[in-house]
Order: C-alpha cells, then sequence, then structure tokens
C-alpha cells in the first residue's frame, strides 16, 4: 500500500520538474498524475492473474512488435492525412494481438518444457493434496504423526470453504462432522516436522470440488488422498495417483490365516441360519457358525476362511472341538 502511494507521487514529481525545465509546469504535473494513475489502475488489474499469463502477454506484445516494424518499414512514406501515417496501424493492430495471445496461451508457450521436465522427476517428495473426507475421517492425522508419509501436505483454499460451509450447516450431523473435520485439521497444523500448507490457487471454470482436486493435483503433479470410493475411481480413471486411507487401514491389519485359532466375543445373530457374528478391535468383522446361540459369549474359533471384500476384511470361522460353552 505504501509503495502503491509513493510511486504515482514521485511520477508527478518527476514530471513536473521536466515540465518545469521545458517551460511547461502544468502540462509535467497533468502528465505526471495520468502516468500514476495508469500504474496504479494497471497494478491493480493485472495483479489478479498468474505470472505465466503476464510473461506470456509481455512476449507476444514483444513478438508484434517486431512484426509490426517489418511490416511496417515499407510504409513509412505512405500517409492518410497529413498528420496520420499507415505505418502505425500494424503496431496497434500486431501489438493488442501479440498481447492477447500471449496472455492467454502463455502458460503452453512459456513454460511447457519446464514443466515436462519437472512431472518426469522422481515422485518422491510430491505434495499430498487432503479432500474434504479425509481430514473429517481424521485418521490421516495419525498417519501424517507416524511420518510414514511424507509431505509436504496441502489443503486447497477450495477444501477449506467446503469444510467451514458442513460446520456452519443447519444439520446436526452435517455440522459435528464438518467441526470435527476443522478440530483434525488444527491438529496437524500443531504437528512438529509436519509440513503442511493451505493453498488458494483454484479453478473458477470448474464447479465440482471433486473436479478441482483431479486438476489441482495434475498442475502440481501430485496424490490425492482421500476416503471417497467415487473420487478413488475418478482420480484412477483420469490417471492421478490417489492415496485412499481406506486401503490403507486394510493393508495394516493383522494377518490371519486358515486354521489359526483366535478368541471372539459373539455380539448378534448373522444373516444366515444359526450363525453368530462377532468383531475384532480393528472392526474387522467375523462369522462363526453354530454361534447364533451364544451370543455375549466368549468364545475359542478357528478360522476357516478370509474373503478381501472392497469394504474391508471378513473372516469366517467355526467353533473349535475343545471349546467350551464359552465366557460370560
Amino acid at each position: 500500500m505504501i509503495l502503491r502511494i509513493l510511486f504515482p507521487i514521485l511520477l508527478i514529481l518527476t514530471a513536473t520538474g521536466a515540465g518545469y525545465l521545458a517551460g511547461h509546469v502544468a502540462l509535467g504535473l497533468g502528465y505526471g498524475f495520468l502516468a500514476g494513475l495508469l500504474a496504479v489502475v494497471a497494478e491493480l488489474f493485472f495483479r489478479r492473474y498468474p505470472l505465466w499469463a503476464l510473461l506470456g502477454g509481455a512476449g507476444g506484445f514483444l513478438v508484434g512488435m517486431v512484426c509490426a516494424y517489418a511490416i511496417a518499414m515499407p510504409m513509412g512514406n505512405f500517409a492518410l492525412v497529413a498528420d496520420l501515417r499507415l505505418d502505425i496501424i500494424p503496431f496497434i493492430v500486431l501489438g493488442y494481438t501479440g498481447f492477447a495471445i500471449g496472455f492467454h496461451r502463455g502458460r503452453a508457450f512459456t513454460f511447457s518444457r519446464v514443466l515436462d521436465a519437472v512431472r518426469q522427476r522422481p515422485a518422491s517428495g510430491s505434495v499430498k493434496i487432503f479432500d474434504t473426507s479425509a481430514i473429517i475421517d481424521g485418521r490421516i492425522a495419525d498417519v501424517c504423526e507416524t511420518g510414514f508419509v511424507e509431505g509436504p501436505f496441502v489443503i486447497p483454499q477450495f477444501v477449506l470453504r467446503e469444510l467451514q460451509h458442513i460446520a456452519d450447516s443447519s444439520d446436526q450431523k452435517k455440522r459435528t462432522r464438518g467441526r470435527r473435520g476443522l478440530d483434525i485439521l488444527r491438529k496437524i497444523q500443531k504437528m512438529s516436522g509436519v509440513d503442511i500448507r493451505i493453498l488458494d490457487e483454484d479453478f473458477p471454470r470448474i464447479r465440482e470440488v471433486d473436479e478441482k482436486l483431479v486438476a489441482l493435483a495434475r498442475a502440481h503433479n501430485g496424490k490425492v488422498v482421500t476416503t471417497d470410493y467415487n473420487l478413488n475411481k475418478v482420480c484412477e480413471v483420469q490417471g492421478v495417483p490417489v492415496l485412499n486411507v481406506n486401503e490403507l487401514a486394510n493393508a495394516l491389519r493383522p494377518v490371519v490365516l486358515p486354521g489359526e485359532s483366535m478368541k471372539v466375543t459373539i455380539m448378534k445373530e448373522g444373516k444366515e441360519q444359526n450363525q453368530g457374528v462377532a468383531y475384532l478391535d480393528d472392526g474387522t468383522m467375523v462369522v462363526v457358525e453354530q454361534a447364533s446361540r451364544l451370543i455375549g459369549k466368549r468364545l475359542d474359533i478357528s478360522v476357516t476362511s478370509v474373503l478381501q471384500t472392497t469394504a474391508g476384511r471378513m473372516i469366517f470361522g467355526k467353533l473349535r472341538d475343545d471349546a467350551s460353552s464359552g465366557e460370560d
């Protein structure tokens, strides 16, 4: 803000001094004021656009000027009227055209090779972009704290806005989930050694948050961290690396082999006749044959098979021949 005020004042003083030396103080003052005003307006206008667009526009303008000079040279001896020459027209037309093309296509023209070189580097240290579901789930906080997954971890502003919108919802369940997500985010930010960043980059032309996450991951050669099954599939279809917290949890569950023994407590009846259902500490469902009458009992069972599904792991077992009637 200070520079925005001092720079126009400096322009006015300089132009006024030049006008004084030339004997036209008022004219110099007017030119200085106009130049300062245009500088501030240009700064406020162009600051909204990324650097690659401005560099592309400047490069396109220079190319347009060079082409205009080549065209204007043979036109130097022609004039429409006494004070208006034809050779100025190519500079106006090609200068504007070059700036417009460079401004809108600057990313492709200016940084395409650099981006390709960056994307061909090893993926180690690539950014991990959190979506709303991963933050609300909360398990990612424990993963970050253990250090098994390296950062930097990125929270886009549009994900943070969605999280705040959920926290302000009129629905009690949504409001609770949103506030839990904000608490988890604050917990991660306070962890020492965890590199977490809030990213302002947005994609105004894309409305859906999931599509914005995919676009952001592509732009930064990053990976999406989620528990959302649908987003997981969208990332896979579009070739974007994805880290699914549910898949990580399933992979870290203890390996159980057929024939092994374990102790479980029957919690309820199963879907099939005479089946009882128990749960391990990590939430894995255990289906026990001939155990529907033993609800509330702690039993020794023998594992018969293990079924891996998209929802997790299911264990099937039967009562051991030497098992007693069970413990209360």
